[in-house]
């Protein structure tokens, strides 16, 4: 892949390192096999006594640690790039999922992404700790060890000059193949991560729906598609080493029996000779082997690149926002929305010119039924996500016009799940603070949530450890500890997705006292499911397919709509206070 070859090219000093280590190599290679053949000759033929040739036999032990220590410099310096490409990956991967919008983050599953972040980007190591370094050892030593070979023997450097082609040809046919089959099984393997990890996170509403087995099947039959795949990529493999060897096995017999032919039967070729041919034909091809072998993992890693750079690549543009200043004001912002449009993509659900006037310090509700678009406005006003069309204008000035950091650092969101991360209750609440909070205001703002006498009962009180999203809170301590964040960081805007939905009554009226609070002097936009949120906002959006269908108090819209008369009349009906 092009991609891929460019990157190694960029660290030169990497390759530099790799050509000389690997000219090197090829040098000790020649020596080695000459000073095997001199101690041979002199011994066995020549007769010669212990000490003179302990000089070639100390030589020979230089140049095998030079073979050594070269041949470990190669694979180091391989390692080194590998790891340095795979931390840029990462870092590129996760800077692209931290900006990007909204939209973005809801398509796909978490495991497919956690397993393109590291199964996929593991996967691309390959191609530079293995491939990459045998690839330019392959060009210089095998070239430097027939040139020693035809100053010997021209016709065993014909011999091996022929049959050297064919082991390039197979490594092209075979990594075709492992390059199709390795990207089908990281696919597998992104489908059964997104899968796995899914069903896991929602194991106890399956077995409360009792549809665990069912869903216990389907992770089943996709671990197995992943075997199946990986399978498959092993036997590529495993063919791929087998022919190597009998090509690599047949070259060198045929070199072997040009060079036995002639020392023996014709008896016109030197021992020396002879036995120099003999010793380097096995490394020259050796070599050869050794990129095919390394071909195929090369291969392998191409099929994840592509995987990661499509990643990379796919287009969502993140939310693009100015660097005009928004001034600290005692009162909340006006806030107008302006034929305001937003899609999540062709066929999907659509939010159609919505206007309307939110005065600062207003209530305001949004309502509708479900699946009408509200908390899609909300997270437009929220600035998460930008319109498609329209504007949101906060002071008479387009919201994304404003830095972002200042927006963000007036706004309070408050969703029906609101996430807590693993650490102690302190620093859950302090997340919510605009610099680092000290205990005494973490306290503050825990008593004003109505969360600090649940706190106290705690054996470690704040610095009580919850698991990750939460876990050891109920639904109504999470939310509290969601307020207490928005009293630690006293915004001028609070978006509210209608936290007290699903909590008992005493749960319910802390976080409504909370809620009052915190309203007193902020501006307060709440995706409404109550009805006495409803009758007390100062305005009502109702909305229903995707567009504001009405706008006014609880007693002009009871008047103006229909529709709105009726949901108010199934409210009243379920009892809902």
């Amino acid at each position: 892949m092009k991609q891929l070859k460019e990157i190694a090219r960029k660290q030169k000093n990497s390759m530099y390192t790799l050509v000389l280590m690997s000219i090197l190599l090829g040098a000790v290679i020649i020596a080695q096999a000459y000073l095997i053949v001199v101690i041979v000759d002199s011994i066995f033929l020549q007769g010669e006594s212990f000490h003179v040739i302990l000089p070639a036999l100390l030589s020979l032990i230089v140049v095998l640690g030079g073979r050594s220590f070269f041949t470990y410099v190669i694979g180091r310096t391989g390692v080194k790039m590998a790891s340095k490409v795979k931390r840029n990956y990462r870092k590129a991967l996760l800077s692209k999922y931290a900006r990007n919008p909204m939209q973005g983050a809801l398509k796909g599953q978490s495991g497919e992404k956690v397993s393109i972040l590291l199964d996929a980007v593991d996967e691309i190591d390959s191609y530079f700790s293995k491939y990459y370094p045998q690839m330019i050892q392959t060009t210089i030593v095998p070239i430097m060890i027939l040139t020693a070979i035809f100053s010997q023997n021209w016709v065993s450097g014909l011999i091996m000059i022929v049959t050297a082609p064919f082991i390039p040809i197979f490594m092209i046919i075979i990594g075709k193949a492992t390059q199709r089959k390795s990207e089908e099984q990281l696919e597998k393997l992104a489908q059964f991560s997104g899968k796995f990890l899914d069903i896991l996170q929602g194991l106890t509403t399956l077995k409360l729906f009792g549809r665990a087995k069912e869903k216990q099947e389907a992770i089943r039959q996709s671990s197995l598609d992943y075997r199946d795949a990986t399978m498959t990529v092993l036997k590529i493999a495993f063919v791929s080493s087998l022919m190597l060897e009998f090509i690599s096995m047949l070259s060198i017999a045929l070199v072997a029996l040009e060079v036995g032919l002639r020392l023996i039967i014709y008896e016109n070729l030197p021992f020396f000779t002879a036995f120099f041919v003999l010793i380097l034909a096995p490394e020259f091809f050796n070599s050869l082997k050794e990129l095919g072998s390394a071909f195929h993992s090369g291969r392998g890693s191409m099929g994840a690149a592509k995987k990661v750079i499509d990643e990379l690549e796919e287009t969502e543009q993140p939310v693009q926002w100015g660097d005009a200043p928004l001034e600290e004001r005692k009162e909340p912002p006006a806030i107008e929305l302006r034929n305001l449009k937003f899609s999540y993509g062709e066929g999907s659900f659509s939010l159609k010119g919505v206007m309307a006037s939110i005065p600062p310090a207003s209530d305001v509700a949004i309502v509708g039924r479900s699946g009408s678009g509200k908390t899609t406005l909300l997270h437009l006003l929220s600035g998460i996500i930008a319109p498609s069309q329209g504007e949101i204008l906060v002071n008479g000035k387009g919201l994304h016009q404003y830095k972002e950091a200042e927006w963000f650092d007036q706004l309070a969101y408050i969703s029906q799940n609101p996430y807590l991360f693993s650490g102690t209750i302190q620093e859950n609440i302090a997340i919510g603070g605009k610099e680092e909070a000290t205990i005494e205001k973490v306290k503050m703002a825990a008593e004003k949530a109505g969360i600090a006498e649940m706190i106290s009962k705690l054996e470690n009180g704040y610095s009580t450890e919850i698991g990750e999203g939460g876990r050891g809170l109920s639904g109504g301590e999470k939310q509290r500890i969601a307020l207490a964040r928005a009293f630690l960081k006293k915004p001028s805007v609070i978006l509210f997705d209608e936290p007290t939905v699903g909590l008992d009554l005493h749960t319910e009226r802390v976080l409504q006292r909370a809620m009052k609070e915190l309203a007193v002097t902020s501006t307060v936009i709440t995706v409404a499911h109550r009805l006495h949120t409803i009758r007390e906002a100062d305005q009502i959006l109702f909305m229903a397919n995707g567009e504001l269908v009405a706008k006014g108090t609880h007693e002009e819209l009871l008047l103006s709509n229909s529709e709105y008369r009726s949901m108010v009349s199934v409210h009243e009906g379920g009892n809902t206070k």
